[in-house]
């Protein structure tokens, strides 16, 4: 009791200071700029954060860097939409029904082995080299964590408050809707930041294939030109970009299972 009653005070002392999360990035920076200042890495190799800036500055001034930025956000926005409505449908689905779960669990299992990049050459031959491909490459990258996230947490669902719902003579739709459903919400919230992240390196490989913008077409443009500060700077980008989204996503999460009476 001692251990765990010492242990709470330090986790919310922990989410009180969310500057300490800082502290790593802040040294690697720091690490990384004198390393280079000091001339133990060439430049052409590795740029200093502080030519990364300037860089990203740059293309901030030209108005290259909005344009790239709304671009990848348009189709992330798009394939995670569409990705986590159609896990959330399959994930319901299997969930509730032993049947569908025996059905189409398997395959989907199977699927979900493939590498992302194995799908580009079918969605090209079926959607084009357009947007629609794109989209859809995320979407098929955002599904597999959603369904088995919400999938698991529905099947897990404490018996007894099934048997509640059954009491109440609560239909198949209802009892998904307020039981199950609601019960497996902490599951489904962790499927969705799942989904968000593979979205995001599936989003690389989206733009990769044939894209005229976006921070995937950069870091291309910036292999191919020999600018390894353009490179770096995309990579940085995707991983600020996926932070905030995946904060704004956590903060939502928080605020459907704050009923949940947990130590964290």
């Amino acid at each position: 009791m001692t251990a765990l009653a010492d242990f709470v005070p330090l986790r919310t002392a922990a989410r009180q200071k969310p500057w300490l999360g800082l502290v790593l990035p802040a040294a690697v920076v720091a690490a990384w700029e004198a390393v280079g200042r000091a001339g133990l890495v060439p430049v052409e190799l590795l740029p200093t954060p502080t030519d990364i800036v300037t860089a990203v500055g740059h293309l901030a001034a030209t108005g290259d860097l909005w344009h790239h930025l709304a671009a990848t956000s348009v189709r992330m926005a798009w394939g995670f939409l569409l990705g986590a409505a159609a896990g959330t449908l399959a994930g319901a689905l299997t969930g509730a029904s032993p049947t569908a779960r025996a059905v189409v669990d398997p395959t989907v299992q199977g699927l979900r082995s493939v590498p992302s990049i194995a799908w580009v050459p079918l969605f090209i031959l079926w959607l084009g080299i357009f947007e629609a491909s794109k989209i859809a490459l995320i979407a098929v990258g955002v599904f597999f964590p959603v369904y088995l996230n919400l999938m698991t947490g529905i099947a897990q669902v404490d018996r007894k408050l099934i048997e509640v719902g059954r009491v109440h003579r609560l239909g198949r739709i209802e009892m998904v809707w307020r039981v199950l459903l609601p019960a497996a919400l902490p599951s489904y919230v962790t499927g969705l930041r799942s989904g968000l992240g593979l979205g995001w390196m599936f989003v690389v490989a989206a733009e990769l294939m044939g894209a005229g913008e976006g921070l995937g077409y950069l870091l291309l443009d910036g292999q191919q030109t020999g600018r390894p500060t353009i490179v770096i700077a995309a990579i940085l980008l995707f991983a600020v970009m996926g932070k905030l989204t995946d904060l704004a996503l956590a903060a939502l999460g928080d605020r459907l299972t704050a009923w949940q009476d947990t130590v964290g």
